[in-house]
């Protein structure tokens, strides 16, 4: 064959390869279009705010703050009715609110999957119970569950009981002043508590505001939630370059030595007190990690990651949550003070005015502090927003929704459905007083509800409610901002714009 042919032979198969080539890329953007069209006509019947871009969707709409943000959320649901969708990008988010659809997704076994925007806590709690799913979050819930008995609750009382006397105390600073903030105080206060519970530590910072932990978490927390919402930042690459990103991963480092450390100490001091009582019978574990500790020697593989990834989640849910509930409960009864009278009399009528302290198993028979907490969870959901991401199709509202799609659940318009809840917007205990009427459980979800509601619920309920009697015996609170001047901002936890202002007297 001569050179000539060679070269055309060459040539024709290198033509041959490139149109091979071609029509495959062809083929595979064809099928990746249709596939994209296939799923936007899926979610064609759910309304969406006008004005979304090609490649941005509403991006723009929700560049905003996240005071707007919590806004237009509101607004949309009063323009677009049970359920309204919002493009993020390339990605749709689907906002429920009503029990109807709300029912159907958190009782699912299937959809238990936290959406993608929690990948922005894991270089934090990594893989911990609040953003594990599927098959490990199912081990590591089985797994957890087991200790989280009454018996650690009320080996824990002591410490939740204490450090509401250190908060009281702190509070006489506010004393005579016309407004104060009480966010940090009740944060600090609940930080105390789960890190003696939890790892056995106390870092005081209700004494030392300028505790290092507590500024690092506080940190991470609040980038966590602007990454939320912000698309512009949502790329790690882009996000590790700016200001924030830089702040976010110095906070980071903070919290994981100090975790670190003081993990290592309390696996040596096991290992010292093991050895020193090989031969008696060794006492059972004081705390969150002791126990993860514990089990782990005894067979239940638990890695040091592992063991870090879950203390921190505990630390993290277990002091937000709990700082946030007292915080909205005193802003609710200092615009209502005739409900923190209702608490104290029976209080000092069940126990007498003398009795200073009472036990775990006296708590449940204060019906007023207890509709009091539950009606301001209901007006004021602890977590306004609750995300799954949908990885097998389900039907909502009438419309299938597809595989990849992103749905929230609003509790605090869910919490405002005039069907179960009259007069919505007023705060009236008397609703969850005992012997009325119960909203269906779907309807009222102040630890979220099915397979994955809040494992720390009993926790978290018994601390506000120790917190919180401990300050209305000792001080009359007073709101200074109206319900209507309330800034809301959505957070991991609800917020408001410049706190919660209150003013305190001495309660004689």
């Amino acid at each position: 064959m001569t050179s000539g042919a060679e070269e055309a032979l060459a040539a024709g198969g290198a033509s041959w390869t490139a149109l091979v080539l071609w029509s495959s890329l062809m083929l595979a953007l064809c099928v990746s279009l249709t596939r994209r069209a296939r799923f936007v006509h899926a979610l064609r019947s759910i309304p969406s705010p006008s004005g979304a871009l090609p490649f941005l969707g509403n991006a723009m709409q929700l560049n905003c703050s996240l005071e707007d943000f919590f806004k237009k959320l509101v607004q949309w649901s009063k323009e677009f009715g049970d359920i309204y969708l919002v493009w993020v990008g390339s990605r749709p988010f689907i906002f429920l609110y009503r029990v109807e659809s709300v029912q159907p997704l958190l009782s699912s076994s299937q959809h238990i999957d936290k959406s993608l925007e929690y990948q922005y806590l894991k270089p934090w709690l990594r893989d911990g119970l609040i953003t594990s799913g599927g098959a490990k979050w199912r081990s590591r819930r089985k797994f957890l569950t087991p200790i989280f008995h009454s018996e650690m609750l009320r080996d824990y009382f002591g410490v939740a009981a204490r450090e509401a006397r250190v908060f009281v105390k702190c509070l006489r600073s506010e004393l005579g002043k016309p407004e104060f903030d009480v966010i940090p105080y009740a944060k600090r206060a609940a930080l105390d508590v789960i890190c003696e519970c939890a790892i056995g530590h106390n870092i005081h910072t209700q004494t030392n505001y300028k505790n290092e932990y507590h500024s690092a978490v506080q940190s991470i927390t609040t980038i966590s939630q602007i990454r939320f919402t912000n698309i512009w930042i949502s790329n790690d690459f882009i996000f590790k370059k700016t200001a924030l990103g830089k702040e976010h991963d110095r906070a980071l480092n903070v919290i994981h030595s100090f975790v670190n450390k003081v993990i290592a100490e309390r696996k040596l001091a096991r290992s010292v007190r093991r050895d020193a009582n090989s031969n008696s019978q060794s006492r059972r574990a004081e705390t969150l990690l002791d126990m993860l500790l514990e089990r782990t020697e005894n067979g239940e593989q638990l890695t040091d990651e592992e063991i870090l990834e879950e203390v921190n989640t505990f630390m993290f849910a277990g002091h937000d949550t709990v700082g946030t509930s007292v915080s909205w409960t005193l802003y609710a009864l200092g615009r209502q003070p005739e409900y923190q009278d209702k608490i104290v009399q029976e209080y000092e009528e069940i126990f007498g005015p003398d009795r200073e302290e009472i036990d775990y198993d006296e708590l449940h028979k204060l019906v007023w502090l207890d509709a009091c907490i539950k009606e301001t969870w209901r007006v004021y959901p602890t977590a306004p927003l609750i995300a799954r991401q949908i990885y097998n199709p389900i039907t909502l509202q009438g419309t299938e929704i597809p595989v990849g799609s992103t749905v929230l659940v609003n509790s605090y318009l869910l919490h405002r459905d005039p069907r179960y809840f009259p007069e919505p917007e007023a705060y009236r205990p008397e609703r969850f007083l005992p012997g009325q009427p119960k909203a269906p459980t779907f309807a009222y979800i102040p630890f979220s509800a099915g397979s994955r509601n809040c494992i720390g619920s009993k926790f978290a309920t018994f601390e506000t409610k120790l917190t919180l009697l401990a300050l209305l015996r000792a001080y009359r609170f007073h709101a200074i901002d109206r319900e209507d001047q309330l800034r809301f901002v959505s957070q991991i936890v609800l917020d408001n714009v410049g706190g919660i202002r209150l003013s305190i007297t001495p309660r004689q």
